[in-house]
Parts: C-alpha cells; structure tokens; sequence
C-alpha cells in the first residue's frame, strides 16, 4: 500500500523534501539547522517508531521505495514539528456537529488544515483498503502519512498542533495520527491517540457516525478529555483543558487561536440546522483576517510563521463522504469524494 502511494505521488512528495530544504536554508539563523542534521535527528524517532507503530513505519518504508526516496528524507518530513522544535506556528481549525443539529440528520466534521503555503501544490487524497484495518478516506500532503479523514467504520480525525513543554524523542506525533485512522471504534481511537513513548501530542478531534465527538489533547506525557456534551465541538490550536494549560508554551502568542475557537463557536451556533454548505460558510470565514479561519498568508511573516489554508475539507459520516477545496476556501471550490469499502 506504502509503495502504491510512493509510486502515485512521487512528484508531490519529492516536491515538498525541495520545500522543506528551503525551510532550513531560509531559517538556518533561527534553527541552526542543516539538512542532513535534519536527517541526523530524524533517525533519533526511528527506533521508537518501530517499536510503537511498526505498520505505519513499514508503510513509510513503502512510500519512500515507490517514490525512489531514502526513507531517512521521508523521516524528516513526518518528524518536521519535532525537529524544529515546534517552531513552525501553525495554525487549523476544527469542529464537529451531530445529528441533531443538521437538517438531514448527519454526523459533519469540518477542518481547514493551515500549513507552510507551499505544501499547497503537494495535496492529494488517498482511499486505501488496508488488510487488517477498516477501509479510509483521507487527505494529506507531500511525503506524509494520511491522517484526516475517515474510515469505513464511521470514525472520523482531524488535528490541530498544540504546543506543550514536555516534547521529547518518541513515536512521531505524525505517526500517531495515522493511527487512529485504523481503528474500529471511538474507544480504539482514543487509546490509539495516546500510545506511550510518544514524542508529543495533537489535539485530535475525533467523532463517530453515531453523534460521539470528542477533542483529546495531548502532549507527550498528559492528555484531557473534551466532550460535545451540546451535539457540536470546536477546536484550535490553543489547550482548553485547565491542567493541560500548564503544559502550553509560549501562550501569549496564541490569542489569533483564542479567536477563531470562538469565531467557529459562535457560527456553530447560529447558523443551525447545519448542512455541508454552513460548514462551508464557516471554513471560508474572514473575521481577523488574515489570521482567521480561512487563513491568508500575511507579507510580514518570516519563512517559519507563513501559513495559510492549504486543503479545507468536510466530512459527512452518515453518508460516508469527504468534500475537499484543495487551497483557500474562499476562493477555491469544495469536490465531493465517497468512501467505497
């Protein structure tokens, strides 16, 4: 399957190991730091994802053969966040409803992932059937593993970068997540967001075709809880859990994250019932621009901060599909995909 999509997405993979060189080149001031000292610290993440999350490391493996990659290279790509110690400030913004707030009676999961502007030419859609695990439909970008989407069981992840104190050489957080791609229920999910010896965390928000939706936001060591106790769950980039606020670094620099939490909140609320067309609304939305949902790139930004909305997606459970605007979704128009088991 890992060669499969190695062989499919050569060029976007190998695209994005010329993107990220130029990352180190344009930061070398910032991160003192040098490709093949990249590859170096990559290797540090290696061991632990054999022992922690062995099929996804040989689905890497896969990927970096049909993509005629050293699997070193492809390690960088996955670990990026660790390496550069969480420099990159990223920003996504994720939220979930279930039936009961929808016109149609259906499960929505929304996400506009917010990454380095470039990745945005190495975006495409994988739909794989693994052996063991249930069949998924997911997007991602350049050399990394899939992570949001779906699966045939009606589970559905997105994730947001949080930013905690306790980072460490583990199982990559990158790993982790396309973990929980292959589990057969909720409960499964959420233990496989947490796995130990892991290197840091995600917020994963992660729901169900049955209405179940949950924010678990870890770090490397700690994780809480959040339940969508209303039908509907919102999340950023900032903690919202109490004790997991200790944990966060550098918070005073995450109030543009403060604000699209309740931007998406607010419009969660008063745009009900909901259909794939109001979650559209809210992924396009300008408040606090170019710091908003839909983020924009601002000319200001040095090389590490530049972000902006490179894929937006929303995810129907109850009919099993993903609709995805590969860029900005102001601008850029949503094309509907299903999940065949």
């Amino acid at each position: 399957m890992g060669r499969q999509i190695g062989e499919a997405a050569a060029p976007a993979i190998r695209l994005m190991q010329e993107n990220y060189r130029e990352l180190l080149r344009s930061s070398r001031e910032r991160l003192k730091l040098r490709w093949e000292g990249a590859r170096l610290q990559a290797r540090k993440y290696h061991p632990y994802a054999a022992e922690g999350a062995r099929p996804y490391l040989e689905e890497l493996e896969g990927i970096a053969e049909g993509a005629d990659m050293p699997l070193d290279d492809l390690m960088v790509l996955n670990c990026i966040e660790g390496i550069a110690g969480d420099a990159l400030h990223l920003k996504c913004t994720s939220f979930a409803v279930s039936a009961e707030l929808t016109a149609e009676g259906h499960v929505l999961v929304g996400h506009n992932e917010d990454w380095w502007p470039e990745d945005q030419d190495t975006v495409y859609l994988v739909h794989a059937t693994p052996e063991n695990e249930p069949a998924y439909l997911a997007f991602t970008y350049g050399g990394l593993l899939p992570n949001i989407g779906f699966n045939a069981a009606g589970i559905a992840q997105c994730c947001d970068s949080v930013y905690p104190n306790d980072t460490r050489v583990g199982v990559p957080r990158v790993f982790v997540a396309r973990s929980v791609l292959g589990a057969g229920r909720i409960s499964e999910a959420l233990e496989r967001a947490v796995p130990p010896k892991r290197a840091a965390g995600y917020n994963h928000l992660i729901a169900d075709r049955s209405g179940e939706l949950y924010n678990l936001e870890a770090s490397a060591k700690r994780f809480a809880l959040r339940y969508g106790t209303a039908g509907a769950i919102v999340h950023t980039n900032h903690y919202l859990d109490p004790e997991m606020q200790r944990l966060e670094e550098d918070s005073e620099s995450l109030f543009p994250s403060r604000v699209r939490y309740h931007r998406a909140e607010r419009l969660l609320a008063s745009l009900r019932p909901h259909s794939p067309e109001t979650f559209k609304t809210i992924l396009a939305d300008h408040v606090n621009q170019p710091r908003s949902i839909c983020c924009h790139c601002s000319e200001q930004d040095t090389p590490l901060d530049r972000s902006q909305t490179i894929a937006s997606v929303v995810m129907d459970l109850t009919a099993l599909t993903m609709a995805v605007a590969v860029g900005n979704p102001c601008t850029t128009p949503f094309e509907t995909f299903a999940l065949e088991p």
